[in-house]
């Protein structure tokens, strides 16, 4: 094993604990780092204190922002009438770049998962429930297609329904550029029941 002096070893070290980040690229990432003018490393390493200290949750939708309310719930020409619930603030960006949904959302910051020791009051459920009001007519499940983010999402509808507000979940299936052949089999069972007319 390489041997360098113990501020890069360090620095090797920490980007390692880093997710996706495995010990050759967080050595790439530090000589880089290391190449850096001294302001680019004051910059980067301003950002990183900046966002920890300034970014915080919404206390209204979970998601991620420096205002509370975030610039969404702040937003008085979206449709009050629709949440959609998804588990990360990554997913919000994730539909906000679509540039199709109109509504509000509801950040859970994570799923249903018993075996990680992950239940209902570990996430923002009671949070969604107390927002339920007589302007919100649908709430959209966008929670992730694993067995976790099934659970959340049936777990949610349960609770949801006797409300009566309109539960949809999103709809599941084969990615467009996709091969039928190379589709797994619950894909296909999503993809069939999704099926909408032409």
């Amino acid at each position: 094993m390489e041997q360098y002096a113990a501020p890069i070893n360090h620095l090797i070290e920490e980007l390692s604990r880093l997710p996706g980040i495995g010990r050759k690229t967080a050595q790439r990432l530090a000589f880089h780092i290391l190449d850096l003018k001294g302001d680019e490393v004051v910059r980067l390493a301003q950002s990183m204190i900046d966002a920890k200290k300034k970014i915080r949750f919404c206390s209204i939708c979970g998601n991620l922002t420096e205002k509370d309310p975030c610039a969404i719930c702040s937003n008085t020409r979206r449709d009050k009438s629709t949440i959609c619930v998804v588990e990360d603030a990554r997913d919000v960006a994730a539909m906000e770049r679509t540039k199709e949904f109109h509504g509000f959302y509801h950040v859970l910051h994570g799923s249903i998962s018993p075996m990680d020791g992950i239940g209902p009051d570990d996430i923002n459920i009671k949070e969604l429930v107390t927002r339920m009001g007589e302007e919100v007519k649908e709430v959209i499940l966008a929670t992730n297609p694993t067995i976790e983010g099934e659970a959340t999402a049936m777990y949610i509808s349960r609770l949801l329904k006797p409300m009566g507000i309109k539960v949809t979940r999103l709809a599941h299936g084969i990615p467009i550029g996709g091969d039928i052949e190379y589709a797994d089999e619950v894909t296909l069972v999503k993809a069939l029941e999704g099926r909408t007319l032409l």
